[in-house]
């Protein structure tokens, strides 16, 4: 394996674990922790952890969507294998998924909480959970495919 290969290899990965571990402590951990919260406290922090995980995962997408084409090309681009399609299918589809939850489903979690309107915001916030259940869903079957793609 080249140099090159080796450093995109391990952004990308540096890459998902950034997201999909994101996701597993918000989900998992964060989540429940938060519960016994009144809306008035928990929503406006779950507006503040959103509005800083998003930019880490804005960037890890970057990251992803660059390392991941290039590697890509680099194992065959059209040729490569339905591992490798499979990857970049499913990350594309995670990538649209997570575009929605920032651009159409955060801001109005942020504007429910500006206007203290704590309904309004919890229902935003479900809609987030259940987008990254997904979202975590399709990371964990992406990972799978990628130890499928290793052929041992």
């Amino acid at each position: 394996m080249t140099q090159a290969i080796e450093l995109a290899l391990f952004l990308h990965l540096l890459g998902v674990a950034v997201w999909v571990g994101g996701m597993v402590f918000a989900h998992f951990c964060l989540r429940p922790a938060l519960a016994d919260l009144s809306p008035q406290l928990r929503l406006p922090l779950w507006e503040s952890v959103f509005a800083r995980f998003f930019n880490w995962v804005g960037a890890s997408v970057l990251v992803i969507l660059i390392t991941g084409g290039f590697l890509l090309m680099q194992f065959g681009g059209g040729h490569a294998s339905w591992t490798l399609h499979a990857m970049a299918g499913l990350g594309i589809v995670m990538m649209l998924l997570f575009g929605h939850i920032r651009f159409a489903v955060f801001p109005r979690i942020r504007r429910a909480v500006q206007a203290q309107n704590w309904p309004d915001g919890a229902r935003a916030v479900g809609t987030v959970r259940r987008l990254v259940v997904i979202n975590l869903v399709l990371g964990v079957v992406t990972i799978g495919v990628a130890v499928m793609s290793r052929g041992f």
